[in-house]
């Protein structure tokens, strides 16, 4: 299934994506994308419906975040052997944990806000993990039995708040409309297989990054098993998984986002975001 949440902010309903490409309204079976929801016996539920009888959804509406009431929000740096090798950066022996605010979540096709500050934000196209059911000390090989679905995720970053502006990393991670997920949540059993997932992003109509969930360091089973040694994770909660080359501060010279730039982002089979930059 292809969940997604359709609305004005504030108020998204809940809703699925037919094979048709029409949205279909869930509010009369679920309250939202979100908590409970996520578990496989509600997602079985709502696998079982047709949704040829679920009314359809007319016009064009906004289509907000996929995944609503997230807990943490939480990524994991250098976690491609590429990306790292452009960063300059040695690959960890260890995930390398870091959380966004979740205040940093927007739809994916929001406008996103240059911070006032800002003068290197820059763009990441990752796997997005939302976790279905509570999550504790659990072994690798049973993690993906724990995820609801997978979503686009573009994990925007302030190089400079990031890496010069002392503390964690969270600094330069955490401005509004910095966490676009979606379109949809695309749930697990449409996604044989996380480590084979081709993935992009463009910045007016130049692609940047060309990559795959192939050269991660650290497979999705893997990440889950190792946060969950450390919190437990809760239903709802987004794991953004890392990111492949081709990021501004790698490029020659680096390149970073000004208002005005458009961008484009997808990962095959979960969608597609597009994003005007505005200053913030």
């Amino acid at each position: 299934m292809k969940l997604l949440r359709y609305g004005p902010v504030g108020a998204e309903k809940p809703g699925l994506q037919d094979d048709a490409g029409n949205i279909r309204d869930l509010s009369g079976h679920v309250d939202d994308i979100a908590g409970a929801a996520l578990s496989d016996e509600s997602l079985a539920k709502l696998r079982a419906i047709d949704p040829a009888s679920l009314p359809v959804v007319e016009g064009s509406p906004r289509i907000g975040a996929c995944v609503g009431q997230v807990g943490k929000f939480i990524c994991i740096g250098l976690n491609y052997a590429d990306h790292a090798a452009e960063s300059g950066m040695a690959l960890p022996e260890e995930p390398v944990i870091f959380f966004k605010a979740t205040s940093a979540i927007s739809g994916p096709n929001d406008d996103v806000e240059i911070p006032r500050t800002s003068v290197k934000s820059d763009w990441e196209v990752e796997l997005g993990v939302v976790i279905g059911k509570h999550t504790k000390y659990v072994s690798k090989e049973n993690a993906l039995d724990h995820v609801a679905g997978y979503c686009v995720v573009n994990d925007l970053s302030e190089r400079d708040f990031q890496l010069h502006r002392s503390g964690q990393w969270v600094k330069g991670k955490s401005a509004d409309t910095f966490g676009p997920i979606g379109p949809w949540l695309v749930t697990r059993d449409e996604v044989a297989d996380p480590q084979n997932l081709p993935m992009y992003l463009e910045v007016n109509g130049h692609r940047y990054q060309d990559g795959s969930t192939k050269t991660m360091h650290f497979d999705v089973a893997t990440v889950i098993s190792h946060l969950s040694q450390f919190m437990s994770l809760q239903p709802g909660d987004v794991i953004s998984t890392g990111t492949p080359p081709g990021v501004g501060m790698g490029q020659n010279p680096q390149t970073y986002l000004k208002p005005g730039d458009k961008m484009e982002l997808g990962i095959e089979g979960l969608g597609v975001q597009k994003q005007n930059v505005i200053a913030g």
